[in-house]
């Protein structure tokens, strides 16, 4: 949503290091009937080498800073749901530039296979 790819989205995800940043944000949640998922990607999909150091700043408001999760991981999320939104995402990363296809390969490549 924030790179133009669409209006509107229907959840957010958040993650924060505090918990009363949880309870702050669910009086918001009820107060504005937001869909909000306490959520991180690895949570869904093995985290990818480096992912920390990829988030890309999108502001600070007082002590609060609001990232764009690893562009990397958000593809590789992506294409492991599937649906087709989430494909046609997958093609905007890599069309937009904010992922590299030989970098995504190589990190992918680097995630532990569990047997």
């Amino acid at each position: 949503m924030l790179a133009g790819w669409r209006s509107a989205t229907i959840d957010v995800d958040l993650h924060a290091d505090r918990d009363d940043v949880f309870r702050d944000i669910q009086a918001i949640k009820e107060r504005l009937d937001l869909n909000i998922e306490f959520a991180r990607l690895e949570h869904f999909v093995p985290a990818l080498a480096g992912s920390d150091r990829r988030h890309i700043l999108i502001d600070r408001v007082g002590n609060v800073e609001f990232f764009h999760y690893d562009p990397y991981a958000q593809l590789l999320s992506k294409i492991v749901r599937g649906f087709r939104k989430d494909v046609l995402d997958a093609r905007r990363f890599l069309q937009s530039g904010m992922v590299e296809p030989g970098t995504f390969r190589k990190l992918v490549h680097r995630i532990p296979v569990r047997h």
